[in-house]
């Protein structure tokens, strides 16, 4: 009789980071359920045995139908209101359906699972913002969890959702804690609304590069290719994470002033033209006090269980995100 390859279920198939998800999945030989509201985007030359499934998980039974068989669910679904990924106004109910709703939905379609089958393996992927105030410089996972703003008080209770079902017997769940995410890789189908690659924007519009601060603040930037990586580690090794959240990182704070420098510097290679200012503006409204504070991360933990390193230095993942928007790329991606 043939073995039939584990299924992997990828909820948010179609965004910054489920797409990059999805392409290294193609990688594996695994069967892949690739789910989101539009067609994902399926590499020419995979190996996974890749399906499209198209829904909006909001609505009644959706979340039943995308992740029915399932052995491992990745839910990696974002939700975007206008020109960036994260910000969310207090009392965002729409936000909340699908950041936190949708954990719970997948929680509750489980919970319903025949208790004689294995146990559903479910990654989420959170935010190392999560963790809020903490008066040390270099976050490891160990902090208490005080988050500043909305999006992070969703992705908290997202994580605390799924981890609660974990100790209840009902899945086995972890959580990635992402920080700074950027970049574009071979493949990529979906345009990083990031600060990175607003920055590169902006330079190769002839705009000076703005900051809300002097550019002192640091940043653990991760590189899009590494993230993907990841993730589908942790998917794969699940049982020896779950139970518990994992920061990811690279264990590196790139002071911004010093980054925005270094793309100004990137564009103008390409351009011809000398670089483009870096400045310090007033910070808008929108600004919340996480824009202010350092974010550096020891992923020690995580790679200690899994083996995984980045790979791609940030000069390297910035040399390339400058030449994919430049060489025009860019302007093709949903």
């Amino acid at each position: 009789m043939a073995v039939t390859s584990p299924l992997v279920v990828l909820l948010g198939a179609t965004g910054f980071i489920g797409s990059a998800v999805l392409r290294e999945l193609a990688r594996h030989p695994l069967r892949v359920r690739a789910v989101a509201r539009r067609p994902a985007v399926v590499p020419a030359d995979a190996r996974a045995d890749i399906t499209v499934h198209t829904a909006d998980l909001t609505e009644p039974g959706a979340m039943a139908a995308a992740v029915e068989g399932a052995d491992t669910v990745i839910h990696a679904v974002a939700y975007i209101a206008e020109d960036t990924t994260w910000r969310i106004a207090e009392g965002d109910t729409a936000a909340e359906r699908v950041n936190v709703g949708l954990v719970r939905d997948l929680v509750a379609v489980l919970s319903e699972r025949d208790g004689a089958r294995r146990p559903v393996g479910v990654l989420f992927t959170g935010a190392a913002s999560q963790v809020g105030w903490s008066d040390k410089e270099v976050l490891d996972g160990t902090e208490p969890d005080r988050p500043l703003g909305e999006y992070d008080r969703q992705k908290l209770a997202a994580e605390r959702a799924l981890l609660a079902a974990d100790a209840a017997g009902v899945l086995r769940g972890a959580s990635v804690r992402l920080p700074t995410v950027f970049g574009y890789g071979t493949g990529a189908t979906v345009r990083d609304k990031g600060v990175v690659a607003a920055m590169v924007r902006r330079a190769l519009a002839g705009d000076p590069l703005t900051m809300w601060h002097d550019g002192t603040v640091r940043r653990d930037l991760l590189y899009i290719e590494d993230t993907a990586r990841a993730v589908v580690t942790a998917a794969m090794r699940l049982p020896g994470l779950a139970g518990r959240h994992w920061l990811l990182g690279t264990g590196v704070g790139s002071p911004l002033g010093e980054v925005f420098t270094a793309i100004a510097r990137l564009v103008a290679r390409h351009t011809g033209k000398p670089p483009v200012p870096v400045i310090s503006v007033p910070p808008p409204g929108r600004a919340e006090a996480g824009d202010f504070h350092s974010l550096v991360i020891d992923s020690s933990a995580f790679r200690s269980a899994t083996g995984w390193r980045p790979r791609v230095p940030l000069d390297e993942a910035l040399l390339r995100t400058v030449g994919f928007c430049a060489g025009g790329a860019e302007g093709e991606l949903r």
